[in-house]
């Protein structure tokens, strides 16, 4: 294959093959059936994007029974987000090394088993720390499972369907996303447990279809770079920690600047270090590409509020609104109904005029929705916020698959898995680094807000404080029926002062849903230094065709 196919001659990088490779017939010796291999990836996928979403509708439930506090939660989430973005780039070149099916294999069994492990925790002081411990090797599956999956749809395919199996591949499996609040709310009023057990069956109906689909064995004699990968998780590790843990350390705290300045300088030593290999984990030249450039840089602070908006989302109206799981979902079900819509939208915008309109309007009117979101969360009402909510979605709608795209098909010179591995690693980085700052700022202004409401009541500034923080940290779900414990003043007046704290709650992410909104607006400033050039997608020229008929 060419360059201008856009796949890279020198090798996969979980997509394709090159020199130096080789790829050997179906175990036993037919073609592959292209239907079934398909289907085995999607199966197998669809749990890592399901498992980005599901886990917030159950946050207040887990909370409550495993006795986790608040920012003990926020890694449990984060954990999988932060080790699927740090070890994506490394998935898929062993991926390339080991075999596609091989590793697609692994993957899935690392991530099934993590599931269950998950599921299974104890109750008791380590049920936190195995809750983290699990997740985090759950993302890790996740990502050996996915650019091997995106791998073994590109070798099956010939290059004359592969971007019709590619707009099914990335379109159904982004959309799963959607699928995670509906059927969290829906398993946890049965137990929060059977969120991580669903993946069970899924993962045996994808690896059924993998050893019938007669996937090619591939494999590909490269050298790993296992120090730009250690760098990678390090220095995206140390950051997070930094932001995340300043809830708890304080932002004046030398021990949160260490981290998140660690943490920073660790990626621009693994940024110049990728420059200078010959076979870097990363191939940072993509960026040399100003369209690509500024497609990452909204993707980046569009996923700061698009992956985290679920989490706080969910626990707000199980925590403000008093809403069961089930109701949290159908809340956040206003949010994808926007999303689809605006997504087929946005699609045609690019087919005819190009990714930078769409990207434009996308970030436009996320910034709006999530502004008017968030001015009517002290209202306590879902009934008055679901026109937001789904304006809000179509922000994101609109810019997602676009931008997705246009990158992708800028992959001249690199693979579409090198590529995808880029974007991957950013916009995962960027739902962690969401997190953990919105997470902050959450805890400090509901400490803040619910201290005032305590004093206001007659508690004095110290133990108001330390009653705010506690509660803060301890949110557990539906404010009337779980209410503040102890024989003490500061808990007499919480509990005589529940409606009140509920409201504080709704101020403090308030603050966070403009910070989202806040996000979208860089990313509106950054749309419009989009050159405006359009791609093919097959050809990879500027100024000709659309760009959507690889995604």
């Amino acid at each position: 294959m060419s360059d201008k196919e856009g796949i890279s001659p020198r090798g996969t990088g979980a997509g394709g093959t090159g020199a130096g490779s080789s790829t050997d017939p179906a175990p036993d010796g037919g073609t592959p059936h292209q239907t079934l291999a398909l289907a085995a990836m999607l199966f197998a996928v669809s749990m890592t994007f399901i498992d980005q979403t599901i886990v917030a509708i159950a946050a207040p439930d887990i909370i409550h029974e495993l006795g986790l506090t608040a920012s003990g939660m926020q890694w449990v989430i984060n954990a999988y987000l932060l080790t699927l973005a740090a070890f994506f780039a490394l998935g898929g070149r062993l991926a390339d090394i080991f075999g596609h099916r091989r590793i697609m294999v692994i993957g899935t069994l690392v991530f099934v088993i993590s599931s269950i492990l998950c599921g299974a925790v104890p109750k008791g002081d380590f049920a936190e720390e195995w809750l983290i411990i699990f997740r985090a090797t759950q993302g890790t599956g996740a990502a050996l499972l996915f650019p091997a999956a995106l791998a073994v749809v590109i070798t099956v395919f010939p290059v004359e369907r592969r971007g019709r199996a590619l707009a099914v591949f990335f379109g159904l499996s982004g959309g799963l996303t959607a699928i995670g609040p509906i059927l969290g709310g829906a398993l946890t009023d049965w137990t929060w447990r059977a969120i991580f057990w669903i993946n069970v069956p899924v993962a045996v109906i994808a690896l059924a279809l993998a050893a019938r689909a007669r996937i090619p064995r591939t494999g590909h004699r490269e050298p790993l770079d296992v120090p730009g990968a250690v760098l990678v998780a390090a220095g995206m590790g140390l950051s997070v920690v930094g932001l995340q843990q300043a809830a708890t350390w304080g932002w004046g705290s030398g021990a949160t600047w260490g981290c998140i300045v660690g943490g920073l300088a660790i990626l621009v030593v693994f940024c110049l270090y990728q420059l200078r290999i010959p076979d870097p984990l990363v191939k940072l030249q993509v960026f040399k590409d100003r369209a690509f450039t500024v497609d990452a840089v909204v993707l980046f602070f569009a996923m700061i509020a698009f992956v985290p908006v679920f989490f706080f989302a969910s626990v707000y109206a199980q925590v403000s609104l008093s809403a069961s799981p089930n109701q949290a979902g159908l809340y956040l079900l206003y949010f994808f109904i926007g999303f689809a819509l605006a997504s087929q939208w946005g699609g045609r915008i690019l087919d005819h005029r190009g990714a930078r309109p769409a990207i434009k309007i996308g970030t436009l009117l996320g910034t709006v929705g999530f502004a008017l979101w968030a001015s009517k969360l002290t209202d306590l009402s879902m009934h008055d916020q679901w026109p937001y909510v789904a304006l809000a979605g179509a922000g994101i709608g609109f810019l997602l698959s676009p931008a997705s795209t246009d990158a992708v098909n800028r992959s001249i010179g690199a693979s579409y898995g090198e590529v995808t591995g880029v974007l991957q690693t950013l916009r995962n980085y960027a739902a962690s680094v969401g997190l953990a700052v919105f997470g902050t700022i959450l805890t400090h202004v509901t400490t803040d807000r619910v201290a005032d409401t305590l004093q206001a009541r007659g508690v004095p500034h110290d133990t108001a404080h330390t009653t705010g923080h506690t509660i803060a940290e301890s949110v557990t779900g539906a404010a009337d029926s779980r209410t503040p414990a102890g024989t003490g003043q500061a808990a007499q007046a919480a509990r005589d002062a529940i409606a009140a704290i509920r409201l504080d709650f709704a101020e403090a992410n308030r603050v966070v849903f403009y910070g989202m909104a806040g996000a979208l607006a860089v990313a509106f400033v950054c749309a419009q230094f989009h050159p405006g050039t359009r791609v093919t997608g097959v050809t990879g020229e500027p100024g000709t065709g659309s760009g959507s008929k690889d995604l």
